[in-house]
């Protein structure tokens, strides 16, 4: 099945759609004459103009040229690159395996101050026990089929999470509590991850707020994401990670995010929801 970008992806791909159907239309060309003069079928231009084709950086620069638009060029390519770069598909984040994926974060952990995540499946990556992480991890290798280094992964993924731990950083985790519940591994693992996360309530860097079953709530299970500062939103799809840098889409998975919160439990109600799940991997 072909992927299809999100939501963010589309519109900043229909936006530079636009401004080359602008460039045709100011220099007074048809989209057949348009065509002619970048050496292409007119059927491309169209597809080009209604956002149904991303353009290669060489239709770029044909289009601008046959415009007489050649200044635009530079800035056209840095938004169709940053349009395709919003959804990364994982099968090309993941091809070579799973330790290189892990290590690419460390850039944006160490740039970062304020995280705030969401899950409603996995416990969050920094939050991972490694017995977890290698029942989570193979599951994934053996359903995408990529090189299996997971143990290298896992090692990668725990020394990541030591940025937990650096006091000028706050975290605030949010669970539902389908997360306690879902098993990852066998007894052992769950066991030990869930004591786990009764021992990182206490670090002065992290919130653990945990979703109940049983609670009203304000905003239904919403797909996993990273927010990091109020800079960057990661959104975790089956097929991609979905990257938002738009401020009015920033804003609006924030919204979102204090919503949850606000449907979230802490402390000691949090901390009896998860002895109640490890009644069952006891």
């Amino acid at each position: 099945m072909p992927s299809v970008p999100s939501p963010s992806a589309l519109e900043a791909r229909r936006a530079v759609a636009e401004r080359l159907k602008e460039l045709r239309i100011e220099a007074g060309l048809t989209g057949q004459q348009l065509a002619g003069a970048c050496g292409w079928h007119k059927a491309k231009t169209s597809r080009l103009e209604n956002a149904r084709t991303p353009p290669s950086d060489d239709d770029i620069r044909a289009w601008c040229r046959a415009c007489g638009a050649e200044e635009q060029v530079a800035d056209l390519i840095a938004a169709s690159r940053s349009a395709e770069s919003m959804y990364v598909e994982w099968k090309r984040k993941q091809r070579s395996g799973l330790q290189r994926l892990q290590a690419s974060y460390n850039p944006l952990y160490r740039q970062t101050s304020r995280f705030r995540v969401y899950s409603p499946d996995i416990v969050p990556g920094f939050l991972q026990r490694p017995a977890y992480a290698t029942a989570l991890l193979s599951a994934i290798t053996a359903f995408r089929g990529i090189p299996d280094d997971v143990e290298q992964a896992v090692e990668a993924r725990t020394a990541r999470s030591q940025v937990l731990y650096e006091s000028h950083r706050s975290f605030s985790f949010l669970i539902e509590e389908s997360v306690l519940r879902y098993r990852i591994g066998d007894r052992a693992a769950m066991s030990d991850q869930l004591n786990h996360l009764r021992s990182v309530m206490s670090l002065p860097t992290v919130s653990l707020g945990v979703i109940p079953f049983s609670d009203r709530r304000g905003i239904w299970p919403l797909e996993a994401c990273y927010i990091y500062d109020d800079d960057l939103v990661q959104v975790e799809l089956l097929n991609a990670e979905v990257s938002v840098r738009a401020p009015t889409e920033i804003a609006t998975y924030i919204r979102a995010f204090n919503e949850l919160r606000r449907a979230a439990v802490y402390g000691d109600r949090a901390r009896a929801l998860i002895d109640s799940a490890s009644e069952a991997f006891a």
